[in-house]
């Protein structure tokens, strides 16, 4: 089984195109490209990786199947597309790809997310998209998981994604998480990155080993079959030098099966996202 990291990043910075990064986040304002991922893969055991869009542009996704496809690495792609737009048959049509697997709109940037995970054309979109086997990846904040739930209640005809456990609020705890979270859990075709926890805004004194309840949680309430391990690199590195997302997961998982880890750490990623298997290098 391969070891699939299911959520991570390239991009090459400019201020206009990734606005969301802000002046604290200056480790981010560089071009962020395969060859510096690749090592840490290496490191930490990942043959594959789920490429995903960082900002609102087909360019962007155009220019990430490109990367995909110069690298093994990378083995599906989470774009971006227009899903309000009359013509979003046309759009599909035109960066349709083999290795482009899903979409992702960055929903928590949006004034009013509530009201965009209700906008009619949104909905009349991504009924398209999931006609035509398209995952859709969800990313909210807390404040919008009760929204999530009635948008993933209209639209299960195929795989919906939750990104970075839906962004919670760390100050109240695992346990309340788990309460707003177990409705959309209930929903057998929606699944959740183990991914983005680093990088939340955590309460003084709080460690990364303070965020394992919430793999425990996750657990608890998506079972390790609808869970995927996600870097969310580079993201990841706004975190503390000494913390990072491999490490912590490895901790979070240690006492499971191992079918359980083979799920979380590439089976589940496969399935969702049609992973192919790599392909075999060697001497006959």
């Amino acid at each position: 089984m391969m070891r699939i990291d299911s959520h991570q990043h390239f991009w090459r910075y400019t201020p206009q195109d990734y606005r969301w990064i802000s002046d604290e986040m200056a480790v981010l304002k560089q071009d962020l490209l395969p060859q510096t991922l690749q090592l840490a893969l290496q490191r930490h055991g990942i043959q594959g990786t789920v490429l995903v869009q960082a900002c609102s542009s087909v360019q962007e996704t155009r220019w990430l199947l490109e990367l995909a496809g110069q690298h093994d690495f990378v083995r599906a792609v989470t774009g971006w597309v227009d899903l309000s737009s009359p013509a979003l048959q046309q759009a599909l049509d035109v960066i349709s790809h083999p290795l482009l697997r899903g979409f992702r709109h960055q929903v928590q940037d949006e004034p009013a997310p509530a009201q965009w995970l209700a906008d009619p054309a949104i909905n009349a979109g991504l009924r398209q998209l999931q006609k035509q086997e398209y995952v859709y990846e969800i990313l909210v904040t807390h404040r919008h998981l009760r929204d999530a739930v009635q948008f993933a209640e209209r639209h299960d005809n195929y795989f919906l994604v939750l990104d970075h456990f839906g962004k919670p609020d760390l100050s109240l705890g695992a346990a309340h998480w788990k309460q707003q979270v177990a409705p959309l859990a209930a929903l057998k075709h929606v699944s959740c990155k183990l991914s983005g926890l680093l990088t939340e805004p955590r309460p003084a004194g709080m460690s990364a080993r303070d965020l394992l309840p919430y793999f425990e949680a996750a657990l608890e309430v998506f079972g390790a079959e609808r869970l995927m391990f996600g870097s969310d690199w580079p993201v990841c590195l706004l975190a503390d030098t000494d913390e990072n997302p491999w490490d912590l997961c490895q901790q979070a998982t240690t006492t499971l099966s191992s079918d359980e880890q083979a799920a979380i750490y590439g089976g589940n990623a496969c399935t969702v996202y049609q992973l192919q298997p790599l392909p075999i290098t060697g001497n006959d």
